[in-house]
């Protein structure tokens, strides 16, 4: 049972990858294949019965080029991000989010301008995302480098507490020494200066909006 389990879990995921592998391999087609759709004389495109025209550009084969430079690499950035495993992955959500942007603004937007205020837009996924990838660069760079892990330190600690140990009186001085050790760690790599940073980053950001608008 167990065997034909995983038998089943293998083949979706072989079928999966191939789905991957192939709009992958396909992308540059896809990106030219706006050349070769049978557009009529008036510029409109119609194909399996449906009429698509230009919706603000010029024509239908302007509009569709456009198209296909914003949804084939939003999709490739996509398989990108499901399918990293380095430790940054998350960035990759930026230029998700700016594709995905753009490609909202063309099909919904009434605007006759497209690709303009929408980086404003990107904003707040910056403040969260940039943040977020920062810390984990910094506890990956404090424990690889440094030596430091402060999850190490807190298990230390928890052993200690566990044989009698206390923060007031500890054997030899071993308790206090640790617990000194992962307080100057916390106040000086992590959370506090942090936070002033990001904030000092924030208040700049909201000052220099203010100014533009």
């Amino acid at each position: 049972m167990i065997k034909k389990v995983k038998k089943k879990k293998a083949k979706k995921k072989i079928f999966l990858e191939t789905l991957l592998v192939f709009f992958i391999a396909i992308s540059p087609f896809l990106y030219k294949g706006y050349e070769y759709l049978p557009y009529s004389s008036n510029g409109d495109l119609t194909f399996f019965g449906f009429t698509l025209g230009g919706n603000g550009f010029s024509d239908a084969k302007t509009y569709v080029w456009f198209l296909t430079t914003k949804v084939v690499p939003l999709y490739l950035m996509i398989f990108w991000f499901l399918t990293s495993r380095d430790w940054w992955y998350h960035i990759i959500i930026i230029p998700i989010a700016m594709y995905a942007f753009q490609l909202f603004e063309v099909l919904y937007d009434s605007d006759d301008v497209v690709d303009t205020d929408n980086i404003w837009w990107l904003i707040p996924i910056c403040m969260i995302t940039i943040p977020f990838v920062y810390i984990i660069r910094v506890k990956l760079y404090d424990k690889h480098v440094h030596g430091i892990d402060l999850e190490a330190m807190e298990a230390e600690l928890e052993e200690l507490k566990a044989k009698g140990y206390t923060n007031d009186k500890s054997k030899d001085g071993v308790l206090n020494e640790q617990q000194s050790i992962s307080d100057d760690i916390n106040s000086s790599l992590s959370t506090g200066n942090l936070e002033n940073i990001f904030k000092t980053v924030q208040h700049r950001i909201e000052s220099w909006l203010h100014l533009k608008s």
